[in-house]
């Protein structure tokens, strides 16, 4: 059976031969860099004020002055090129940007997982604690015992007051 591999966006194993050795995370934050400039304002301004600037020096300037000729192949050709660049930078900058969502993601799943773990314990013990205080004398239940003793003190006191009379009672009817 074939061995599974942990992450599959990665080779099982780094390729031979001649190519050429650089650090991939200095080159995925210039991508970066790249990428965040290019989805700026200031990047529409300087490029329009470009292509502005273009247009007028090769429309109004002497024919002899005009690099570009009327069709203005050249700048379009830039402009491919330009773009033909800028696509696979942003493309990089985004898969940058999902490994680290990724990490993420798995971070808070952990944190989430630890957290409903604590929960759960908590409430365990809230529950523990609830039914050890249902066993345990509260105050309102000692007062009303309290408040019950006293009633049948009174009352042994007077029914021996009232035994205290009766004797006393009898002992003076037999005299």
């Amino acid at each position: 059976m074939a061995e599974r591999r942990a992450r599959l966006d990665q080779p099982k194993v780094e390729r031979r031969g001649l190519r050429n050795r650089y650090d991939d995370d200095a080159f995925g934050r210039l991508t970066e860099r790249i990428a965040r400039f290019l989805g700026t304002g200031r990047y529409l301004v300087y490029q329009t004020v470009t292509i502005i600037v273009w247009f007028g020096w090769n429309t109004l300037a002497p024919k002899h002055l005009r690099f570009d000729p009327y069709t203005f192949t050249f700048l379009t050709l830039i402009l491919s090129l330009q773009a033909a660049y800028a696509a696979p930078l942003i493309l990089l900058a985004q898969n940058r940007q999902d490994d680290r969502d990724r990490v993420n993601l798995d971070a808070d799943r952990d944190e989430a997982r630890q957290a409903k773990a604590d929960l759960e314990y908590l409430a365990r013990e809230l529950a523990a604690i609830r039914m050890a205080v249902g066993e345990v004398a509260t105050r309102d239940f000692l007062r009303s015992e309290l408040a019950r003793a006293e009633a049948a003190r009174d009352s042994d006191r007077d029914s021996d007051r009232d035994v205290a009379r009766e004797g006393a009672r009898e002992g003076a009817d037999s005299d």
